[in-house]
């Protein structure tokens, strides 16, 4: 069904070159975040064919920097977004108003007050509401364009509770009362279509429940009707450990069309997490190492401490998130290591007790699958400056990798631009 296309369907922390992210780390310092754009290039097209037929949205909030949104769009994807800061940051990296989606979640008022402004200057911009409240808003502020629903499907599914969104009051209009809010929002608004997300990392037993959602959006779509779109969300998991398999996603593009049935109007799905996740690693350098407890030398458990953290890359605080860890400096004989940050929170741990070889001080380590929410959940609590961002991409000449810095690392001085003194 798919051509070909470039690169393994899934990278994995061992596939990235240990000399090259050694030399970044010595070039840029540490924490560094390093994404290869290749690859989001690689994913995208991936994504292109298994989907021929359907309308291709990147979920901006899995990684928002500039580099990465001009990629993506010259790969030929839209841009799904969730806030009127990421609708902002798309436009500014060239999407078109007919590239974009925007996704109310309970949308705070000057939310709405930059999306429609933005409207208005790009007319065929599509805002998704998921509740009547949320249309009353747009209403009261002009806005008479592209307008799909968010549905409530019932249906949720993902990698933790926390990022399960189909089944949660919080998102969408609940599935029967869709058609009497569609029906009345047709007199004032281009309805354009229906949407639904079922949750995020989804894969193995949670296609089902993705299956499922499907299923009830193409009923709803064949009971509407008059529809351009029905969007199934995105969420299309990736393997983060080192013996997970890589979802099959032309199977998953087949069960999904099958699923959604015979409907007069165009699938659209919104995958984030597929397309940069496995495009980026986070580099980080060893400057404590402690034994647990006395005993022989390669049995005890040691706690490794590095200069990266929660703020650093919060999912492992946040959902218990298992990411790949690699010494990029030496293979020593294994023992039980604790990774550990710099943060005075016992939540502040990469690993606890994972085999890998011994650390020692200025020892170099690669974090895996870094390239989705990584560097987008970075904070300055504790008043951490948050680390930089290098890019790289295949050169012209196909000689060798160019590499740019796409955000500086932040100084101690700029976390205080915004105070003000009395």
């Amino acid at each position: 069904m798919s051509g070909e296309v470039a690169g393994p369907t899934v990278r994995r922390l061992a596939d990235w070159s240990a000399a090259d992210l050694s030399e970044l780390a010595d070039e840029y310092g540490t924490p560094l975040y390093v994404t290869d754009l290749d690859r989001v290039r690689e994913n995208a097209a991936r994504l292109l064919a298994a989907f021929p037929d359907a309308e291709v949205h990147y979920a901006v909030k899995a990684h928002t920097g500039r580099a990465v949104l001009e990629a993506v769009r010259d790969a030929g994807l839209g841009a799904e977004c969730a806030s009127a800061g990421e609708v902002v940051r798309a436009l500014d990296a060239g999407f078109r108003g007919d590239d974009l989606q925007y996704t109310a979640v309970n949308p705070p008022a000057e939310d709405l007050d930059v999306v429609v402004d933005r409207w208005r200057a790009a007319r065929e911009l599509t805002v998704v509401a998921g509740a009547r409240d949320t249309i009353d808003r747009l209403r009261d502020r002009g806005f008479d364009g592209r307008l799909a629903i968010r549905v409530n499907p019932g249906v949720g599914a993902g990698h933790h509770e926390k990022v399960t969104t189909g089944g949660h009051a919080k998102f969408g209009v609940p599935y029967d009362r869709v058609p009497e809010l569609l029906a009345g929002a047709r007199a004032d608004f281009d309805v354009v279509g229906i949407h639904a997300h079922a949750g995020s990392g989804i894969s193995g037993e949670d296609l089902s429940a993705h299956r499922e959602l499907v299923a009830r959006m193409g009923e709803l779509a064949r009971d509407v009707g008059d529809l351009e779109f029905v969007d199934v969300g995105g969420g299309f998991g990736v393997p983060y450990r080192e013996a997970e398999p890589p979802l099959d996603l032309d199977s998953v593009a087949d069960a999904t069309r099958e699923a959604l049935g015979d409907v007069d109007a165009t699938l659209a799905v919104e995958p984030g997490r597929y397309v940069v996740a496995d495009a980026g690693v986070l580099l980080t350098r060893v400057n404590t190492v402690k034994p647990v407890d006395e005993g022989s030398e390669g049995t005890v458990p040691v706690v490794a401490g590095v200069d990266a953290g929660m703020t650093t890359l919060l999912r492992p605080a946040m959902y218990d998130a298992y990411h790949a860890i690699r010494n990029l400096t030496a293979e020593r004989p294994e023992r039980p290591v604790t990774v550990a940050g710099p943060v005075c929170e016992t939540a502040d741990l990469f690993c606890e007790e994972r085999p890998m070889p011994t650390p020692r001080r200025g020892d170099l380590l690669a974090v895996g699958n870094a390239g989705a929410y990584g560097y987008e959940m970075a904070s300055t609590y504790n008043s951490r400056p948050r680390p930089a961002e290098v890019v790289r991409e295949s050169e012209a000449s196909g000689t060798g990798h160019a590499v740019r810095v796409a955000r500086e690392r932040e100084s101690l001085d700029a976390l205080t631009d915004l105070e003000v003194d009395r």
